[in-house]
């Protein structure tokens, strides 16, 4: 069978596409492995009772500041969808939950000096007064298996992905059972909330 010019070329557009977005998508786990999973120790004395995550941790551990200090309609929206996901094999492990004001300045002064500006550090980590994590209402997801659930179903438990850079941070939108998540904002220099 002989194919066409054109036909060629249309999936080779195809292809280069997928590529790029493969590309891209392993970009973005690789940062979020390097900037959400925080370890316990080494933080300047910051640790568990700051928000610190320790790796293995899920929505369900009763002991972890940094999830029994996460609000609890989101807490409780998590372990509902969490539930559901399990009978698909997936696990919703938590990168990061709450944080203290301390630990979220911390993490913001490292953005800084790793992305050499806090223009570019914003795109990744908000400051103590304006991030949802201190107020304990936004939650980074673990693994791609578990994001990509909550892509497909976490509306209908009322959990949205707010930022398009970010597919592991998720925060409670009641209303997206009825009418869906809001659409996302390319990062958090674009959602109102961080402004001021």
């Amino acid at each position: 069978m002989t194919v066409s010019p054109s036909t060629r070329r249309t999936r080779s557009t195809i292809r280069a596409a997928f590529l790029l977005a493969n590309v891209a998508l392993v970009g973005v786990f690789i940062h979020q492995t390097m900037t959400t999973s925080i370890p316990t120790a080494g933080r300047a004395g910051l640790g568990e009772a700051d928000g610190a995550v320790p790796d293995g941790v899920t929505v369900f551990d009763e002991k972890v500041p940094g999830v029994v200090n996460l609000d609890p309609e989101l807490l409780g929206a998590l372990r509902r969808a969490a539930r559901a996901a399990a009978e698909d094999g997936v696990v919703f492990y938590v990168n990061s939950g709450w944080r203290s004001p301390a630990y979220q300045s911390q993490l913001l002064q490292e953005a800084i000096s790793k992305y050499g500006s806090e223009r570019e550090a914003a795109r990744w980590v908000a400051t103590p007064q304006n991030s949802p994590h201190v107020q304990g209402q936004a939650i980074d997801i673990g693994r791609s298996d578990a994001t990509a659930w909550l892509a497909e179903h976490g509306a209908g438990y009322g959990l949205c992905q707010i930022y398009d850079n970010e597919p592991w941070h998720y925060e409670l939108r009641p209303e997206a059972a009825e009418h869906g998540c809001p659409p996302r904002y390319a990062d958090p220099t674009h959602d109102p909330r961080m402004q001021g």
